[in-house]
């Protein structure tokens, strides 16, 4: 008799919280910056700050949050982050200067850090392999949910509310589904993986068993092997053992923001006005992108167990080209409005087949047990690095030439599409611990059990 999936699928559903919160809190700004410029006085440097405040506490938040997630585990962790999102919400919408909105925003990054980290880190744990990259997708499919849903609240805000006070309602709702995050963590169970390296076997058997693991012996024999001391420094990150898989996650995290799709999300409004659009058109563009990202995510959510990572990385950076030399032709050209939102939906829609679909899976995956969680705080520093780079020099470099910015970053594309190609691992179908085996960075104690037992997935 099958056993029921739902346990796993409730919990990847209520880590993935995390992810619909990061995606409101990074494209709710979107809506706000021309009120920011004019409550707080500030020119395109202070308003690339301000926006990049919160970048710079993901920043810190993803280099910090694996030492706590390793110490007191992923589901406390996940806690912690549902409280700074919630101060984060009701701090920046009562910001009486640009100090406190700027300290407000870091609270909120570091929650968007930690948990741009740990959901799909946790996700990937307690998760069977065939549907792990699914799973995992769910938290991308939240982080555009909240993207979405952020837009199409700052249209009806600005609709209903109106007047000099609309950005800190804005800003000020997300509070509320913060407090349901926190809420709903109370239901799930911890990381059976966590649970083993803590030495608490018996509770991770246990969480295996509720999640509906299909061979309960075969999975706990391959965790503790994963876990067993090999004596040559297993539980270091930077070691030459696990070099490649940092590469690998360094690379793609990187050529995620080079995309230009933090700077399209962040100043999409922005950008549609610098293209001619109104500023109500430019929100109600906004909502159009938003719900392209959210469709085209489902699409791949679909796709990623199915036909694997590297294939839809591939087309992604394709599609990411061609759309962002329209964008770049677009602010040259007499019709640059509608071929800057033809680039724009081309972008976001390549983006979410691609990148999107794909970074934290992938990065959730690459690195072995022991050192999960401080190779995933890698991979995402440094895409929040790239991201606060991006972010807060794109005013400046957009208000001098946007062509140029776009064809920047498609650039930088072609260069995703070879590493798609030819350097890109495909990952989908096997364990976390069979990984480690393809991969070469298994513990021996791992790699000969892997050979003991045979199992398929």
């Amino acid at each position: 008799m099958a056993k029921s999936r739902t346990p796993v699928v409730f919990s990847s559903l209520v880590a993935a919280l995390g992810g619909l919160l990061f995606g409101f809190d990074t494209a709710v700004i979107s809506g706000t910056t021309e009120s920011l410029q004019r409550v707080f006085v500030l020119n395109d440097f202070w308003l690339g700050f301000a926006v990049a405040s919160a970048l710079i506490g993901t920043i810190v938040g993803a280099f910090t949050v694996g030492k706590p997630a390793d110490a007191i585990g992923r589901k406390r962790t996940l806690l912690a982050m549902a409280v700074l999102y919630f101060v984060s919400a009701l701090g920046t919408a009562l910001a009486q200067s640009l100090t406190q909105f700027a300290l407000f925003r870091f609270i909120g990054g570091l929650a968007i850090g930690g948990a741009s980290v740990v959901a799909p880190m946790y996700i990937a744990e307690i998760s069977p392999a065939r549907l792990r990259g699914r799973l995992v997708e769910l938290n991308q499919l939240n982080i555009v949910s909240g993207i979405v849903l952020a837009f199409l609240s700052n249209y009806l805000i600005a609709q209903l509310v109106g007047g000099g006070e609309a950005w800190r309602w804005m800003l000020g709702v997300m509070a509320a589904p913060s407090a349901l995050f926190f809420a709903f963590l109370f239901f799930i169970p911890e990381s059976p993986r966590w649970l083993v390296k803590a030495g608490r076997a018996a509770e991770a058997r246990a969480v295996l068993e509720r999640v509906g693991e299909d061979d309960l012996e075969a999975e706990m024999t391959e965790i503790t092997a994963s876990l067993t001391d090999d004596g040559v420094g297993g539980d270091r990150l930077f070691q030459r053992r696990y070099l490649k898989v940092m590469l690998l996650a360094v690379a793609i995290a990187m050529l995620n923001q080079l995309s230009g799709i933090n700077a399209m999300l962040y100043y999409a409004p922005r950008i549609f006005q610098m293209a001619g659009a109104g500023a109500n058109m430019a929100l109600a563009q906004a909502v159009a992108v938003g719900g392209t990202n959210l469709v085209v995510t489902i699409v791949a959510w679909f796709l990623i167990d199915r036909i694997g990572r590297r294939p839809l990385l591939f087309v992604g950076g394709i599609g990411a080209t061609v759309s962002l030399v329209l964008m770049a032709l677009g602010f040259g050209a007499a019709h640059a409005g509608s071929l800057v939102l033809a680039g724009a939906i081309g972008l976001v829609a390549s983006h979410a087949i691609g990148q999107g679909a794909v970074i934290f899976v992938f990065i959730s995956e690459i690195f072995p047990n022991r050192v999960r969680a401080s190779g995933q705080a890698l991979g995402t520093l440094t895409h929040w690095v790239m991201a606060a780079a991006v972010s807060w020099t794109f005013p400046v470099v957009a208000a001098a030439s946007g062509s140029m910015a776009f064809a920047f970053f498609a650039a930088m594309m072609l260069i995703q599409i070879v590493f798609a190609w030819k350097i890109m691992p495909e990952t989908k179908g096997a364990s976390l611990e069979e990984l480690e085996v393809k991969l070469g960075i298994a513990a021996p104690a791992l790699a000969r059990a892997e050979t003991g037992l045979h199992q398929p997935r």
